[in-house]
């Protein structure tokens, strides 16, 4: 295994992969999406309810690769309590992370700089995005003003 693929696959990245928050879905969602990686076959469902435009009850099921579980992990530990403001930052932040080389996002969503190493790794980044896009989903489902 090459130097950048253990870099991907660090214990940091596998143990965030092994303790995904949140999983499952919510019984009484206000807003639900599924979203899927069409390179790798990742998949992850979102339901959430909304209170004052905030995140009141998150839920995911997730069914990806280990950077789209490890993505999952890092956003479903800070998604509660956010707005489609906060969600959508951080989203476009990751990607110019990703894309771009700029620098992880700002907290609470700085755990995503773990994923650093995926940027050499553009057939991942789609997976790694999912949790963010379904959420923003799966609020604008919930609230669609």
């Amino acid at each position: 295994m090459s130097d950048d693929l253990v870099a991907l696959y660090s214990g940091r990245i596998l143990a965030l992969a092994a303790a995904i928050p949140h999983q499952g879905r919510l019984p009484a969602a206000q807003g639900s999406a599924r979203r899927r990686s069409p390179l790798c076959g990742s998949s992850i469902t979102v339901d959430l309810a909304l209170e004052q435009g905030r995140i009141s009850a998150f839920a995911q099921d997730v069914k990806a690769c280990a950077l789209g579980q490890a993505s999952a992990a890092i956003a479903g530990a800070v998604l509660p309590g956010r707005s489609r403001a906060e969600v959508q930052a951080a989203r476009d932040q990751l990607a110019a992370m990703l894309r771009e080389g700029a620098a992880p996002p700002l907290p609470p969503f700085d755990g995503y700089e773990v994923l650093t190493p995926a940027r050499e790794y553009q057939n991942r980044h789609a997976s790694i995005l999912l949790v963010l896009d379904a959420t923003l989903e799966a609020m604008q489902a919930a609230d669609p003003a």
